[in-house]
């Protein structure tokens, strides 16, 4: 299964951010995000950064429309909006978003019902630390006892009822002061994903287990090594921590950041000004990888299905049967497929024929077509990075 998908994992044990910042008013609640919340996680507040291009999905996903702007499980609701439907019953209305200028505008579409000013634009990318950092600094202004979860706007989960479990525990461990991740148990010895290694349980808690280290993005022998100990889960990225907390623990590691987001959530006409000083840094360098080592981090084992969709092999996995035996991700009357397997994507407009391949990606969009066999799938890149080599931004 690629990316950890679609199975239960087993039981983990513990040895084992218009064209300057600015805030963007989203429409008055309508059809949003009023579901009911559960005591064990009032004052929950969830931040989704929505930012990254998805090269490897090009040319369906672009800089100017990336990939959790699309429905790539033929839902019919994007990924964004599979994400806000995923938290609501954890959060209700208490969602902030995170996007660059140039996606403000769709994401405001795409979730109607985001109150009034929880819509943060970065002009320009800074990775994740910033933009966390600075929903952080706005939500501890408004709720100065909320504990914050990140979770990016383009994963896949499956079983919403052991995702919100997680969450929860998640949440509660956070309230002891410890900054929470939420590990994913490793399916194969994966080379694409960072690890994060546990440590002992921690005591009144279903799952949590300290966390020992962050591992980088190993070998493929180091990364079996890592699977077979049981000790090591992916990391997705997903962090649950006190407001303040966080803020005051990237004090201590990066204290320009911290001074920056509070000074901008203080006077947000400041954004401008002080946005391109924020030092550019992702939030596990930033934070996690040293409150770690400062024994300040905790990690809760998730029991879900996860899954990045990384490539079009990703996605595939993701996917049902559609032309027989070829997948479709699309209109599947514009598919004529004469054994072949693989997967076909018709956002062109017109028919599109696939004779005698086999796991072959077909993506066909008004101005670009890729053809790319699926074990190549991570190689899409190369092409878009050639593109912008030749001065193709129009296409990238």
């Amino acid at each position: 299964m690629a990316r950890g998908w679609g199975r239960r994992p087993p039981r983990h044990t513990c040895e084992h951010f218009l064209t300057r910042v600015r805030l963007i008013d989203g429409a008055t609640t309508r059809g949003g995000y009023s579901q009911p919340v559960t005591e064990s996680t009032d004052a929950f507040w969830a931040v989704v950064p929505a930012g990254g291009a998805g090269t490897r999905l090009w040319p369906l996903s672009r800089r100017r429309s990336p990939k959790f702007l699309h429905d790539l499980t033929g839902s019919g609701r994007t990924l964004l909006q599979a994400t806000a439907d995923r938290l609501g019953p954890l959060v209700g209305d208490r969602l902030v978003v995170v996007t660059g200028v140039a996606h403000a505008a769709a994401v405001a579409d795409q979730l109607p019902g985001l109150p009034a000013g929880r819509l943060i634009a970065e002009p320009s990318p800074r990775d994740s630390m910033p933009a966390i950092a600075l929903a952080a600094a706005f939500v501890e202004r408004w709720d100065p006892e909320a504990v914050l979860g990140s979770f990016a706007a383009d994963h896949v989960i499956s079983d919403d009822a052991a995702f919100h479990a997680c969450v929860r525990e998640a949440v509660a461990v956070a309230r002891t002061g410890r900054l929470v991740t939420i590990g994913i148990t490793p399916t194969y010895a994966a080379t694409g994903f960072g690890y994060i290694r546990s440590g002992a349980r921690l005591d009144g808690f279903g799952s949590a287990c300290s966390v020992v280290e962050f591992v980088e993005k190993p070998d493929p022998v180091r990364a079996a090594e890592y699977l077979a100990t049981g000790a090591f889960s992916w990391n997705a990225g997903m962090f649950v921590v006190g407001a303040s907390v966080l803020l005051d623990l990237l004090a201590a590691y990066h204290p320009d950041l911290a001074a920056g987001a509070r000074a901008i959530a203080a006077d947000p006409v400041r954004l401008e000004e002080l946005w391109p000083t924020l030092t550019k840094i992702a939030i596990d360098h930033a934070v996690a990888e040293p409150a770690a080592a400062d024994g300040r981090v905790a990690v809760v084992p998730a029991r879900f299905g996860w899954d990045d969709i990384g490539d079009f092999a990703s996605l595939s996995a993701l996917l049902p049967g559609g032309v027989e035996p070829t997948q479709v991700l699309g209109d599947g009357s514009l598919v004529v497929s004469r054994d072949s397997t693989g997967l076909v994507v018709p956002g062109g407009g017109r028919v599109v024929a696939v004779v005698g391949l086999e796991d072959v990606v077909v993506v066909d969009t008004p101005d670009a077509v890729l053809v790319v066999a699926k074990n190549r799938a991570q190689d899409v890149k190369a092409v878009v990075d050639s593109l912008t080599g030749r001065g193709r931004a129009d296409l990238t």
